[in-house]
C-alpha cells in the first residue's frame, strides 16, 4: 500500500510504500475483545468493607436454661442483640442478619473480584494489526465521524521537535484538518450523576499522533483536548480504536513507519 508524505507545510513530497502491518485482515470481533481486555485492567475495584454489619455482638442462647436466653420467649431465631435488661427480662432488637436493621447486606458487591479479563499474545498483536489497517480505510475512518481530505497522513518527523501548541496547531490547518480541529473542540454537559462527580463535559476523540520516540510534540499536543500522542512502541488497541470502535484518524511519522517495519512491530 503507498501513502503520500507531507512536509510541515502540507505540502506533498514523495509516496512511501507502507509496511506490511497496514495489510492485515479487518477483524471489529478481536478489536473489541483486546480494546475489552484493556480496559478491564482499568476497572476500579469496589465493594463493602468485609465485616459491614457485623461489627456488634448478636448472639442470643438458644438453650432451655442459659441466662440471656431467648429460649421459650415466643420470638424468632433471628439474631438479636441486648438493648436493656431488668434481671432476666430483656429488650431486643434484632441485628446481624439481612432485613434487619444496620444488619449486613446480603450479596455485596466484593472489592477482592477480579475483573480482569485476558487475551493471547498473537491474539492482541493481530489486533493492533487490524486497528493499524483500519486508520488506512477511509470509509471506516469517515464512520467514526472524522473530517480529513485524504488518509493516511504521513508526516515528516520533523514536527516531533514541534514545542508550542499553537505552531502544532498551525500544521494541522495546514493538512486540512480545520473542520477536525472545530469538531473535536465542541463539547457536551454529561447526563446524569457524572456532572456531580468531576466529569460534568463529554469531549471528542480527536487525531491521534504517532511519533517514532519521546519527543518535546508529547508535551505540546497536549493542551489540545482530543487529541493524544504516542510513540509507535506503545501503541494499543484502545488508541487506535477508542471505546472498542475502529478507525480513528492518526497521522503518522514518517520516522514512526520506519521503525514499525525495520523493528517487525505487532508482528508474531
Amino acid at each position: 500500500m503507498k501513502a503520500d508524505l507531507y512536509d510541515l507545510d502540507g505540502n506533498k513530497v514523495k509516496s512511501i510504500t507502507l509496511p506490511s502491518q497496514f495489510e492485515e485482515e479487518f477483524r471489529p470481533d478481536l478489536i473489541k475483545r483486546a480494546v475489552l481486555a484493556i480496559q478491564s485492567h482499568k476497572r476500579q475495584p469496589y465493594g463493602a468493607l468485609s465485616k459491614a454489619g457485623q461489627r456488634s455482638s448478636a448472639l442470643v442462647s438458644r438453650r432451655r436454661r442459659d441466662y440471656r436466653t431467648a429460649y421459650g420467649h415466643g420470638i424468632s431465631r433471628v439474631p438479636r442483640k441486648v438493648m436493656w435488661h431488668r434481671g432476666r427480662q430483656f429488650g431486643w432488637v434484632g441485628a446481624f442478619a439481612p432485613g434487619t436493621v444496620g444488619g449486613r447486606r446480603a450479596h455485596p458487591p466484593k472489592a477482592q473480584k477480579n475483573f480482569s479479563q485476558k487475551i493471547n499474545i498473537k491474539e492482541r498483536r493481530k489486533a493492533i494489526r487490524s486497528a493499524l489497517a483500519a486508520t488506512a480505510l477511509k470509509e471506516i475512518v469517515e464512520k467514526r465521524g472524522h473530517i480529513f481530505k485524504e488518509i493516511p497522513i504521513i508526516i515528516d518527523s520533523k514536527i516531533e521537535n514541534i514545542s508550542k501548541t499553537k505552531d502544532f496547531e498551525n500544521i494541522l490547518i495546514k493538512l486540512g484538518l480545520e473542520k477536525e480541529l472545530q469538531r473535536i473542540q465542541v463539547r457536551k454537559i454529561r447526563a446524569g450523576k457524572g456532572k456531580a462527580r468531576n466529569r460534568k463535559y463529554k469531549t471528542k476523540k480527536g487525531p491521534l499522533i504517532v511519533v517514532s520516540e519521546f519527543c518535546k510534540l508529547l508535551k505540546s499536543a497536549q493542551n489540545i483536548p482530543g487529541i493524544e500522542v504516542v510513540q509507535v512502541n506503545k501503541l494499543n488497541t484502545e488508541l487506535l480504536a477508542p471505546g472498542a470502535m475502529p478507525g480513528r484518524l492518526t497521522i503518522y511519522t514518517d520516522k514512526a513507519i520506519e521503525k514499525l517495519e525495520k523493528e517487525n512491530l505487532f508482528v508474531n
